[in-house]
């Protein structure tokens, strides 16, 4: 019988329960076997039920105590991350962590030194990388048959704003929203971003103005390989989830648009249509949740490095804090500044 990676759930929230669902249904290599989450209650124990996990605890020392586990996701509230990371090290788990690992770059390089030191494997989520539509675009570009990039685009608009309450918890657009598309333009590009130039206004919700946020966002980068990028975010496209990508490189260009609900456009005299891009991440990167889940499980199977690193967790989160600086003193911030 071929070993199963037995796993640990922390967190069953929207996102956790994703991850669970995949687990269970989707990744045949994997058994679920416990789910930790402080506001255990009871639609949680049935939802854990109706999976066959039997195992529900509000404390996730439960699961790190537990040496029958191999592995943990820890998909609970940004601000816990680096701890369970640095427990599950110490307890000799591999882990996959939703990003970011923290907001704090102290907090994260202690969890990664922890990683480190235990020689256990991480994998941060950044599930844009594992999108058909994007990794056709960085498996272009990387191929070389284009040539040297040059410019790199990301454009990333919520179909609708989130509720307040999270806002002020959330980090900031440039840390919860953008740190997605800092993570895909260093994926896209092959190469380090050097120099970050934000701007942000608040053109949807003058809430965004109480916890010092932006809801409309510009940032250009420079790169270290000599190129150049732009992303665009928006907490409000009422249209649906615009996801699109594009790098222009010495000898052609490498483009990816919206998944839509269907692919048919309607001509007529009047014009032509087409239906909407899918509404939002559940729909638009359901498959490459599941991708990013089996490809966690194989690298701990076939011993192999993890595709998003810890590394890859760091850099998105020295990008943002870049950003933010910028916005806030109105200059160009080099990202020397904030590794510092």
């Amino acid at each position: 019988m071929n070993k199963k990676i037995r796993i640990g759930l922390i967190g069953a929230g929207r996102i956790g329960k994703l991850h669970g669902d995949n687990l269970v249904r989707l990744v045949p290599e994997a058994e679920l076997v416990s789910i930790a989450d402080p506001f255990l209650n009871d639609t949680i124990t049935e939802w854990a039920k109706s999976l066959g996990v039997e195992k529900c605890y509000k404390n996730a020392e439960e699961i790190f105590s537990d040496s029958s586990i191999d592995a943990v996701f820890i998909c609970s509230a940004t601000d816990t991350h680096a701890d369970y990371i640095i427990q599950a090290a110490e307890a000799g788990k591999h882990i996959f962590c939703e990003k970011p690992i923290h907001y704090d770059v102290a907090r994260i390089l202690d969890a990664l030194n922890a990683v480190e030191k235990a020689g256990v494997k991480l994998q941060v989520g950044f599930v844009r990388r594992f999108d058909h539509n994007h990794k056709m675009v960085r498996d272009t570009v990387a191929s070389g048959k284009l040539g040297k990039p040059h410019i790199v685009k990301v454009t990333s608009r919520d179909p609708e704003q989130p509720p307040m309450e999270y806002v002020k918890t959330s980090g900031g657009l440039f840390m919860d929203m953008m740190i997605h598309d800092f993570d895909m333009v260093r994926y896209l590009s092959g190469s380090e971003v050097t120099e970050v130039t934000a701007y942000g206004e608040v053109l949807i919700d003058v809430n965004f103005k109480e916890y010092d946020d932006v809801d409309t966002a510009i940032v250009m980068l420079k790169f270290a390989n000599g190129a150049i990028g732009v992303i665009d975010n928006s907490r409000r496209a009422g249209y649906g989830y615009d996801q699109r990508t594009e790098v222009h490189c010495a000898g052609g260009c490498v483009q990816v648009s919206n998944d839509l609900d269907n692919t048919a456009f309607i001509s007529t005299p009047e014009g032509v249509t087409s239906a909407k891009p899918q509404w939002f991440f559940l729909e638009r990167y359901n498959h490459a949740f599941v991708a990013e889940t089996q490809a966690f499980v194989k690298a701990i199977l076939n011993d192999t490095e993890t595709p998003v690193t810890g590394n890859d967790g760091l850099m998105p989160v020295l990008i943002a804090k870049a950003a933010k600086r910028s916005l806030d003193e109105g200059r160009s911030v080099k990202l020397s500044e904030i590794e510092e």
